[in-house]
């Protein structure tokens, strides 16, 4: 159980883990896509179009996610926060001012990049980091921004396009942003200190010098091994949703109802952020990554077996479940795996697979769907994915930390 001392001693640091997870919002697809419909009409665009510049922004802020993720091993916490959260600002203001296509490309790269990659990358990179025996619960807490962001900021949004027009509210983003930026400091007030006992603990207890660069990373067959069932969420979550109308329709579901199911997506990741955080304090990341993938292997079967109206709120109820896991798991696997003293560079690597498979997800099944393939068969094809997945992450075996230099 979280204490009251626990949160005394560190809740600044987890506010501020909570408050760049919430951040990321802005370059997340869930908040890029409620303009989607005012950008392509402001710059005549057709969906397969917009689809286009939004899939190579996002391919390319992946790989350079690759670059700049690695900087938070090198660069001081609050001075990296703040600089991803001014890229973000400058990006937002940006969309706002976006003249031109080529404009509009450099901005949701810049969006995706600083937002759905280093914002969230940030906040739990310092959760994973700066927490050993609680690390579980420290990332779960904090990864609740992410469900508070999705749940606030459509309703916010919404309202907002009542009074103002969509260049205006990218604007105001971007100058709220910049207007916050002072907090990162409030709140890694004295992390100076918790760095140094970091580095000293380290030293004391011999740890850190075997950890492994993300290069001993990228030649363990176990990191391999498991990145099918890793990769597996962002893909699976961000085609099918990102191709739901298709979803609806081919389901005969009104989309009203894929709307007011999303708030049981919300409700189930919240309570499985919070719940996973003990579990893998308990057990560890590493155990738990065979089973994880179980709520969506069973979403994915819902869709496949049934047309049933009642399937949506379940199909979504299990996405939430499984992002919770997912979020919670993967923030402490690495540290797990392969210690912290290079967990920036190891982390900005797995985070810019996912960043790329979510650009990658809605032009793959898009295609299949204009081959003619039914979701029903995307569905089964999905859960196959997942249950292949976990037996090959099952066979990862726990790698050897590096042998440091005499």
């Amino acid at each position: 159980m979280l204490s009251i001392s626990f949160f005394r001693t560190h809740g600044t640091l987890i506010a501020f883990g909570a408050f760049m997870c919430f951040a990321s919002s802005f370059g997340q697809t869930f908040f890029i896509s409620l303009f989607g419909g005012k950008i392509r009409e402001a710059f005549a665009l057709t969906h397969g179009e917009f689809g286009t510049v939004y899939a190579t922004a996002t391919m390319l802020s992946a790989i350079t996610l690759v670059w700049a993720g690695r900087l938070i091993d090198r660069i001081k916490l609050a001075r990296f926060a703040v600089i991803v959260l001014l890229g973000l600002a400058g990006m937002s203001l940006l969309m706002g001012a976006a003249w031109s296509i080529p404009a509009l490309g450099v901005a949701i790269y810049g969006l995706r990049l600083f937002g759905q990659g280093l914002a969230s990358h940030t906040g739990i990179t310092a959760m994973a980091r700066y927490f050993d025996a609680e690390r579980g619960r420290a990332i779960g807490i904090a990864s609740l921004g992410h469900p508070v962001g999705e749940f606030l900021l459509p309703l916010l949004v919404v309202a907002a396009f009542a009074v103002i027009g969509w260049r205006t509210l990218w604007t105001g983003v971007g100058v709220a942003l910049i207007a916050t930026a002072p907090l990162i400091f409030l709140l890694l007030r004295g992390h100076g200190a918790r760095d140094r006992a970091l580095l000293e603990r380290r030293r004391a207890e011999g740890t850190g010098a075997g950890d492994r660069t993300l290069g001993g990373v990228l030649r363990d067959p176990g990191f391999w091994l498991r990145l099918p069932a890793l990769a597996a969420p962002s893909f699976i979550f961000t085609g099918l949703i990102f191709h739901q109308v298709h979803l609806a329709d081919s389901k005969g579901w009104p989309l009203e109802l894929m709307a007011a199911s999303f708030t049981l997506f919300a409700m189930g990741s919240v309570i499985t952020m919070i719940a996973t955080g003990p579990v893998v304090d308990r057990l560890s990341a590493s155990r738990l990554l065979p089973w994880f993938l179980a709520p969506l292997t069973v979403a994915c079967l819902v869709l496949f077996a049934t047309n049933s109206p009642l399937a949506a709120p379940v199909f979504m109820t299990l996405l939430g479940l499984n992002a919770g896991v997912s979020f919670v798991m993967k923030g402490a696997l690495w540290a797990e795996l392969y210690g912290t003293a290079h967990l920036g560079a190891i982390r900005s690597f797995d985070q810019a697979v996912m960043v790329f498979s979510t650009g990658l997800a809605p032009a793959a099944m898009g295609l299949l769907i204009d081959g003619g393939v039914s979701m029903e068969a995307i569905a089964l094809g999905a859960a196959v994915w997942c249950v292949g997945a976990s037996v090959l992450a099952a066979t990862a075996a726990k790698p050897a930390r590096q042998v440091a230099p005499d």
